[in-house]
């Protein structure tokens, strides 16, 4: 349905997209996933026609869109990051003006606003004004009219940030609605994995502009099935103790964690023994270890070096 073809932009010599291809197929749900900076709002800016890439294509439906953008406006609903509402009208007039730009016809104007107010869950506030809302309520006028021209796809860059536990459940069902029982086709990023693992049936991995792997969960999960992860906790942590371990044979990777450290090794490799011994050396007692099964967030820190939310 959408796909980019070696999408690039550059800014001032530095390329922020590098040749980067994605594509939704229509009514799926799909991730976008990338530590600050990796590219993942200009990557979204050139595919919402909000800016031209400095070379490759964006196209819907096999037809270019970067010299025809009114072609993806016309079914596509944007929710950024930032809050784009005017504080001094009311939820209603917010979503009116947003409609008419639209253009979405008068005569259903009305009954559309009805629907996602329904939808966003705040058809009982829309006459306050929307300088009186919470984070979380702004957030979901913000859903709300970027779905008044009932779009066949919806990006969603952050939607759930800063906003508390109930507004961001209600944004995470009110999202799998729209996916599962409207079909709406879903391009989401976010800073919160277990969001991605919920509503996402792919997902692309993003890091200096580059689209560094993308897959179903299953198959994302895979690139870690050759290694194993320890979670061991420590009596206290030394940098001496974690470089100890960084140059035992097989350990690839080793970051400290709230309760001690996380190791990742060759799968088979015993490390254990050698590590309590380490461990004993620097009068550091090892407490308690389990191996765990690889995560979507251990596949982000293996391929980025970072946790998701750096």
């Amino acid at each position: 349905m959408l796909e980019t073809i070696n999408l690039s932009k550059n800014f001032k010599g530095k390329k922020a997209v590098d040749e980067v291809d994605i594509y939704l197929d229509e009514g799926e749900s799909v991730g976008l996933l990338g530590p600050n900076g990796a590219g993942k709002s200009t990557t979204i800016s050139i595919i919402s026609s909000l800016l031209k890439p400095s070379s490759g294509d964006v196209k819907l439906d096999g037809k270019s869109i970067i010299k025809n953008p009114a072609e993806i406006r016309k079914i596509l609903g944007v929710v950024p990051q930032e809050i784009a509402l005017y504080e001094e009208l009311t939820a209603y007039e917010n979503l009116k003006f947003f409609g008419e730009i639209y253009k979405v016809k008068k005569n259903i104007l009305e009954e559309r606003i009805r629907d996602v107010l329904e939808i966003v869950g705040l058809k009982e506030r829309q006459k306050d004004l929307v300088k009186t809302f919470s984070g979380g309520m702004k957030r979901r006028v913000n859903i709300a009219a970027a779905l008044l021209h009932h779009p066949k796809i919806l990006i969603l860059d952050e939607p759930t940030v800063g906003i508390d536990p109930q507004s961001r459940n209600h944004i995470l069902e009110t999202v799998r609605k729209l996916n599962e029982e409207q079909e709406t086709t879903i391009l989401y990023t976010s800073h919160y994995m277990e969001e991605v693992e919920q509503l996402c049936n792919r997902v692309y991995i993003m890091d200096h502009g580059k689209v560094i792997a993308s897959g179903s969960k299953s198959e994302l999960l895979s690139i870690l099935s050759s290694e194993d992860t320890i979670q061991v906790q420590l009596s206290e942590t030394s940098d001496q103790l974690i470089e100890k371990i960084k140059s035992f044979d097989h350990v690839r990777q080793v970051d400290e964690t709230d309760e001690g450290i996380r190791i990742i090794s060759k799968k088979g490799s015993n490390i254990l023994s050698g590590l309590v011994l380490a461990a004993e050396k620097e009068g550091i007692q090892v407490t308690h270890y389990q191996m765990e099964t690889p995560s979507l967030e251990d596949v982000f820190l293996h391929l980025t070096g970072k946790t998701l939310r750096d």
